[in-house]
């Protein structure tokens, strides 16, 4: 296999070349700390490089294999992380000037899970300040930049992660997703974006931006590869109270289940407008394909109550991060990036009794929600109504209307965000000028598996995973 093909395969491929001792770790993660230092200062996706660690965790997993004891489908797999994972004596800046020197004294236990399987650490990636925001246009350590077109945003807060992965600079990553964290740049950049069920992964040692609203989850380049991931990952944590205890299917068994006959309602009515009309025909054709592989369409599903879903959502994390971030916001409000700061200050202004109706409306619409979907499998509906818009723009245009940027790309993420339930983000096309589309599912409660099996379904009867940006 050429040195040049090495940065574009699966995790899953990747795993077959290393049990088949075709290709070693060592050499792996040489091909990408090289790319890694030939394309980042382009895309900067990177805030922290951890080259000498991951070649030492290269020729341990090396060494290993050759004495055939191989752990599995991770094992010898070079992955990166958003920059608010904390790993134990690496810096974990969480994308902040205040947090500039900061070096955790312990692994969040996503990353102790990721060590136990064997994945090689590349190092840590851009996000968008304290994870508050969708753009990544980070003040403190430049933007990431979107590897389809550095002009364009990757999406937020996860941006370094989809443009890592997009770009071909990991193998795959994590990113946390309040708001849309994780789909939003997984859509802009043409990779698959995975936010599991609240309580399915555990966030201890993940810097929290809403304790109620976050989700950590999986950035990759096929849904097989998401399914990889996600099987080290979840699973009972009881030092996070919010980690639910629950046996972990085996999620790799679930994708060879196929998608016949299930049961999927496609959104409709005035929550889904407007959405670009190239967007609307690529999505069209993905549930076209769907129908062809056996899925049982429901068309025109109306959830009126979604238009309700973004003002809760905005008061719980501006309440939420604003509480935590209250010291620094008291002390040293200059060292916050002025978008992260006045949306913080938003939230010291937020009173309790207008937090605490925010969270009555989440239970309502979260019942709401699962009622609707009792006798679906999945529901489906756009993942951006746009392609990814140029770095620094505040306000798009949609369908001719001139609208705001962060509520357009929030629309139809932050409502699986704030009931909790599993989203993912499937690439479904490019625009004319070449950027990636998407489409998003959703499902009920830890039910991952049936997204992955209708999002895998359709990867396998499209080519749009094997397109790479030209780098």
């Amino acid at each position: 296999m050429r040195e040049t093909d090495l940065h574009y395969l699966s995790i899953a491929e990747t795993a077959r070349e290393i049990a088949s001792k075709r290709i070693s770790p060592l050499e792996l993660t040489e091909t990408y700390l090289k790319r890694i230092e030939r394309l980042n200062p382009i895309v900067n996706a990177y805030l922290t490089v951890t080259a000498d660690h991951a070649i030492a965790q290269a020729r341990d997993a090396e060494k290993a294999i050759l004495l055939g004891k191989y752990q599995g489908a991770l094992h010898g797999v070079p992955i990166a992380l958003k920059d608010l994972f904390d790993t134990k004596g690496i810096l974990t800046t969480v994308g902040s000037k205040i947090f500039k020197d900061r070096i955790p004294s312990s692994d969040s236990y996503v990353v102790s899970r990721l060590k136990r399987a064997g994945a090689i650490l590349l190092g840590k990636l851009n996000m968008h300040e304290f994870a508050f925001g969708i753009t990544n246009a980070n003040p403190h350590y430049g933007p990431a930049r979107n590897p389809w077109g550095t002009d364009r945003i990757t999406g937020g807060s996860s941006g370094g992660s989809g443009a890592a992965v997009g770009a071909g600079l990991c193998a795959g990553a994590l990113g946390s997703d309040t708001g849309g964290s994780i789909r939003i740049p997984a859509c802009f950049c043409g990779i698959v974006g995975l936010k599991p069920t609240y309580g399915r992964v555990s966030r201890n040692g993940v810097f929290p931006l809403s304790w109620s609203l976050d989700h950590v989850g999986t950035m990759t380049r096929t849904v097989e590869d998401s399914a990889l991931i996600l099987q080290e990952i979840a699973g009972y944590d009881p030092d996070d109270n919010t980690s639910k205890n629950l046996p972990v299917p085996d999620f790799s068994r679930e994708l060879s289940l196929g998608m016949k006959g299930m049961r999927i309602g496609v959104l409709s009515g005035d929550y889904i407008v407007p959405v670009d009309k190239e967007i609307r025909s690529a999505l069209d054709k993905a549930l076209h394909t769907l129908n062809k592989l056996g899925a049982i369409i429901q068309d025109n599903v109306e959830f009126p109550f979604m238009k309700e879903t973004l003002k809760p959502n905005i008061t719980i994390i501006s309440r939420e991060a604003s509480e935590y971030h209250k010291d620094n916001l008291d002390s040293r409000p200059h060292d916050f990036g002025e978008n992260v700061l006045q949306r913080l200050q938003l939230g010291l202004r937020t009173t309790r009794p207008e937090y605490l109706k925010a969270k009555e409306i989440q239970q309502k619409i979260r019942q709401q929600l699962l009622e609707r979907m009792e006798h679906l499998d999945a529901i489906f509906l756009p993942m951006m109504p746009i392609e990814a818009p140029a770095i620094g723009a505040e306000k798009v245009l949609v369908s001719g209307l001139n609208v705001d940027l962060r509520s357009t790309v929030t629309r139809f993420t932050q409502p699986f965000n704030l009931t909790g339930l599993p989203a993912i983000s499937i690439p479904c096309g490019f625009t004319s000028s070449g950027f990636p589309i998407g489409f998003q599912l959703a499902a009920k409660p830890y039910q991952e598996g049936k997204l992955m099996r209708i999002g895998q379904a359709y990867e396998q009867d499209n080519s749009w995973f094997t397109k790479h940006p030209n780098l």
